[in-house]
């Protein structure tokens, strides 16, 4: 599964780099038998969403060839990036000697919003000056206990608008902001029991050249 993506042409260059390291995700269980495990969390950049890795690079402003008045012409077209988690179920109690002890179809959650924060390791954390805002997103995914792919928006082309990623185009000011992205799912199993779980990926924008 891949999550879509559309193209939005702008007047300035912006290009987002995410580079991203896989991190299994921690969970907060209330009274649910099962937990979530994050076995992976990848993205791509929205101009190759194909090419999905442990890290991104993600293009702030990506330039491509389109024709002008019969001229071939590069124009910055903004992308959004595109994310990956894989995950699954396990039961809470696998471990007490229960023979055959696994989820029920009761015990399947479904996933159904996503919470993304950005994060510097040297702590200089304002919303708009320093990192992207969070975003929050819906997506929809029943978890059993065979791995789901469950695509998502990592990058938002609204965020490469705003402030401090837009300063990063044409090299306006910045030339890379390295962060971590935390990504939380949220989700509900079938009695309504409320589940979570995290995972992170490395994330460094930056306006990188464009192939040729």
């Amino acid at each position: 599964m891949r999550a879509s993506h559309r193209p939005v042409i702008a007047g300035i260059a912006a290009v987002a780099l995410l580079v991203g390291s896989v991190s299994c995700g921690n969970v907060t269980q209330d009274r649910a038998p099962v937990i979530i495990v994050v076995d992976s969390l990848e993205a791509a950049s929205g101009a190759d969403p194909g090419d999905m890795s442990g890290f991104l690079l993600s293009d702030v402003q990506t330039l491509v060839e389109q024709q002008v008045d019969g001229q071939t012409v590069r124009v910055p077209v903004i992308f959004n990036d595109v994310g990956q988690a894989t995950l699954r179920i396990i039961a809470k109690d696998a471990g007490n000697g229960a023979v055959n002890l696994a989820p029920t179809p009761w015990n399947n959650v479904t996933i159904y919003r996503y919470h993304i924060n950005f994060i510097r390791a040297d702590g200089q954390n304002r919303h708009g000056i320093d990192v992207p805002y969070p975003v929050d997103g819906g997506v929809t995914a029943t978890l059993v206990s065979t791995a789901t792919a469950v695509p998502f928006e990592m990058v938002r082309h609204q965020q490469k608008l705003e402030q401090p990623l837009r300063s990063l185009a044409n090299f306006g000011g910045r030339l890379f902001i390295s962060t971590i992205a935390e990504v939380t799912f949220y989700g509900r199993d079938q009695v309504g029991n409320e589940l979570q779980a995290k995972g992170t990926i490395s994330v460094s924008f930056s306006d990188y050249a464009d192939p040729e």
